[in-house]
């Protein structure tokens, strides 16, 4: 095994434990708190994709998605969960068949699990932030903990948090694989950057993580050749145990993937990408962190060039590069696709605080002062996502106009009746409604269209108000007015001081309303 002295810069090489257990429970308190907000008629822009499809392969068995937007893993995650949730219901008598269940019923076990691995995250951070010192990992851990673009994601069951996790998981069995030599280290590392792959296609980046590892290691045993064929090969098959289905129905796959990839050209007209991803990434860290990230990417580099610690600084500098790069020209633009960044960004933030600092020493500068700037930096680290983070969760527990929303369709609305929700903005119970989500509004009275036969249409305020900025905006508009004079309005919900949402407006076609 490798000397370990030479991966640590601090003389704090022990672990604080019970420092570590308050951050972690910090963590956990951040994002599973009002967890279930909103549910079951506010979902997450995207859970639906996961929860129909997990929820459609109880009932029927078939265990492939019919769905490749996402490699796979995600659906076999939270498949035994749902069967959990299910069996634990079941036992407590709230359903009696899987007929009566729907993805509403799903959601809170579901995104317990991402919780949850957002936690592992902060854990890993930790870990990978180790290999520069006990303080530079629980500054580390304590940013990621407090991360509000972390903490938010981490409220919904989406691929995002789970991807960051692998991501994070690979970078540090990489490490592992360095400081072994082994070639089985090196498979390992690959394997879970496969895991990492079957999360999210874009996270396939992290095979880069262990191919560092295995270029700057010497020697190997038994040689480096080995090492790199280990990695790529249980890379493949660790894609390929996770997401099975990529093979299995590959004509599926290859349609699912070229019709994703459509999503994915490069930007065209507007802000370029990599300045909208910079501004989400500053507005996630706060400025100090984001000036201290630099100097850290700074002080990364030049150790990269000059040793010692190549591997370490390479992963975290390099990989967060690259991966910004693979994201920053796609036309599809979320500021969630950057979290499999934050850990490796963390502990440069992390590092530039406390080596950054330390190398103060040379011009004599007296211990008590480094370190009283140590905790002026680190409360200037943690104190703007802290507070972004509380303001986030508090806000997750106002009434909503959905809830409002809700409410009156499930009074008011026969079950069985045809509803039309524009973008998922109102998530209507499946089992007791015919529902379609539309793009927009209007063209569900378009001739065939689906949702076509809808009497009840449940138009937002932050739909037919964007209309105004999309390209056709002005026809679009005029057709909004169209169907509102066309249609009797059932019910209006406005977002006041006490209650958050959009505008909801319930419309009805036709007569015969009540």
């Amino acid at each position: 095994m490798a000397d370990r002295s030479e991966w640590r810069e601090a003389a704090d090489l022990q672990p604080a434990t019970l420092w570590l257990a308050v951050t972690l429970v910090v963590a956990a308190v951040l994002r599973f708190w009002h967890l279930g907000t909103g549910l079951p008629y506010l979902t997450g822009i995207d859970e639906p994709e996961i929860m129909v499809r997990v929820v459609t392969m109880m009932k029927t068995g078939d265990f492939n998605p019919h769905f490749f937007d996402y490699p796979g893993l995600i659906f076999a995650l939270h498949l035994p969960v749902a069967v959990a949730n299910y069996l634990v219901g079941a036992g407590r008598g709230a359903w009696h068949s899987l007929a009566e269940v729907g993805p509403s019923d799903f959601y809170l076990w579901a995104r317990a699990a991402t919780a949850a691995l957002g936690v592992a995250t902060v854990y890993v951070a930790h870990q990978i932030g180790m290999r520069w010192g006990a303080r530079h990992a629980l500054l580390a851990a304590g940013l990621m903990a407090l991360m509000p673009l972390h903490v938010r994601e981490s409220h919904y069951a989406l691929t995002d948090v789970p991807a960051a996790f692998f991501v994070a998981l690979a970078g540090l069995t990489a490490l592992r694989a360095h400081e072994e030599r082994h070639v089985r280290a090196f498979a390992i590392a690959g394997l879970v950057a496969g895991l990492a792959t079957a999360t999210k296609y874009n996270a396939g980046a992290a095979l880069v993580l262990p191919l560092m590892a295995a270029w700057f290691t010497s020697p190997i045993r038994p040689s480096r050749v080995m090492a790199v064929g280990a990695t790529v090969l249980a890379w493949a098959a660790g894609f390929l145990v996770a997401a099975p289905f990529t093979l299995i129905d590959l004509p599926g796959f290859l349609d699912g993937f070229g019709f994703l990839m459509r999503s994915y050209t490069p930007r065209g007209a507007g802000d370029p990408g990599w300045l909208i991803y910079l501004k989400h990434l500053q507005r996630a860290f706060g400025w100090p962190s984001m000036i201290l990230l630099i100097v850290g990417a700074i002080m990364g580099v030049t150790r990269i060039v000059k040793g010692p610690g190549r591997p370490r600084w390479a992963m975290v500098v390099v990989f967060p590069v690259l991966y910004f790069w693979l994201l920053a020209d796609r036309s599809l633009i979320f500021a969630r696709y950057l979290l499999p960044l934050l850990p490796f960004t963390c502990v440069l933030v992390a590092v530039s605080v406390i080596s950054g600092v330390s190398m103060l020493r040379r011009f004599n500068i007296p211990r008590w002062a480094r370190t009283l700037l140590i905790v002026a930096l680190t409360v200037a680290v943690l104190l703007p996502p802290a507070l972004a983070s509380v303001r986030f969760v508090r806000d997750l527990g106002r009434p909503t106009t959905q809830a409002l929303a809700y409410e009156w369709i499930t009074r008011h609305v026969p079950r069985g009746s045809a509803i039309a929700v524009e973008r998922r903005t109102l998530a209507v119970p499946e089992q007791h409604y015919r529902v379609t989500y539309p793009r927009w509004l209007t063209d569900v009275t378009k001739p065939g269209a689906p949702g076509g036969d809808a009497r009840f249409l449940v138009a937002s305020s932050e739909v037919y108000e964007m209309a105004l900025r999309q390209p056709d905006g002005r026809d679009r508009t005029r057709r909004y007015g169209e169907l509102f004079s066309r249609t009797t309005e059932r019910a209006r919900f406005v977002p006041d001081a006490a209650r958050r949402g959009p505008t909801l407006r319930i419309l009805e076609i036709g007569t015969g309303g009540e």
